[in-house]
C-alpha cells in the first residue's frame, strides 16, 4: 500500500493509537481471529465517514453515509469478516453492499481479490474515491444489483452481504467454492429479528447456521 495523504493525516483521533484501542476494544468483545483484527488495524475508518464525524469513527457504532445507509459498527465488520475467513486463507470474496467501501477495504487486506456491488451509484462514487485514496489493487467495484444474478464469471472462498434479507439470496449461492461460506444478516419470518447467518457450501447441501443478533438496512433490489 502506498503513502496515505490528505485526509489520512491528522490530529489525534485519527491516529495509529486510536486504532489499536478500538482493536483492543474488539478483542475484548469475542473477536478471536488475529488476522482479522490485524485487516481491521491496517484500516483509518475515518476516511470512509465525512469530516464532521471522524471524531466518531472509532466509536463502536454506526454512523451515517448518506443516501440512507451506515457504515456498520467495528464489530460488526470484524465478526462478519471472522466467520467469513473460518480461520482459512481467502484467494477471494464477493462483498454485497458496498456502501463507503470500508467493510471492503478490510477483505482486502486478507484476500486475494475483492470483488463489490454497489446498487446506489452515489455510493459507488464515494467507495471508488475512499478505496483508492488507500491505493487497493486488489478491489473490484461494480455498480449493479447485488440481490441478483449479477452475470459474471465469479468463483470465490466467500460472499460477505452487508444488507438484511428476509430469505437466502440463492442466485448468489451459485459462485461459491466448495466449502465456501456467505455471512449474512438473515430475518426469520417468525422471529422478525436480523441474526448474522452462514451458509456454508457443503460436498451435497448447505448448511445453515446463526449466529448474533444484528441490524442492517434491507436488502433491496434494483439500481438507484
Amino acid at each position: 500500500m502506498g503513502t496515505l495523504g490528505g485526509k489520512l493525516s491528522g490530529i489525534g483521533m485519527t491516529s495509529v493509537r486510536t486504532r489499536t484501542r478500538m482493536v483492543e476494544r474488539l478483542r475484548e468483545q469475542g473477536i478471536r481471529d488475529e488476522v482479522v483484527l490485524s485487516a481491521i488495524n491496517a484500516v483509518p475508518r475515518h476516511i470512509f465517514v465525512d469530516e464532521a464525524l471522524a471524531i466518531r469513527a472509532y466509536e463502536d457504532t454506526p454512523l451515517p453515509i448518506g443516501s440512507g445507509q451506515t457504515i456498520s459498527q467495528p464489530w460488526v465488520v470484524a465478526r462478519m469478516t471472522e466467520l467469513a475467513r473460518n480461520g482459512r486463507e481467502l484467494g477471494s470474496v464477493l462483498e454485497i453492499g458496498t456502501g463507503c467501501g470500508y467493510q471492503t477495504a478490510v477483505l482486502a487486506q486478507l484476500a486475494g481479490e475483492v470483488y463489490t456491488v454497489e446498487r446506489i451509484a452515489a455510493l459507488v462514487h464515494k467507495a471508488r474515491r475512499n478505496l483508492q485514496s488507500l491505493k487497493l489493487k486488489n478491489v473490484h467495484l461494480k455498480h449493479g444489483d447485488g440481490s441478483t444474478d449479477l452475470n459474471e464469471e465469479l468463483a470465490v472462498d466467500a460472499i460477505v452481504v452487508t444488507a438484511g434479507a428476509t430469505h437466502v439470496p440463492t442466485a448468489l449461492l451459485k459462485y461459491l467454492k466448495p466449502g465456501g461460506r456467505m455471512v449474512l444478516p438473515l430475518a426469520s419470518p417468525a422471529e422478525g429479528v436480523q441474526r448474522l447467518t452462514v451458509i456454508e457450501a457443503g460436498p451435497a447441501a448447505y448448511r445453515e447456521q446463526t449466529f448474533d443478533a444484528v441490524r442492517f438496512v434491507p436488502l433491496l433490489p434494483g439500481l438507484a
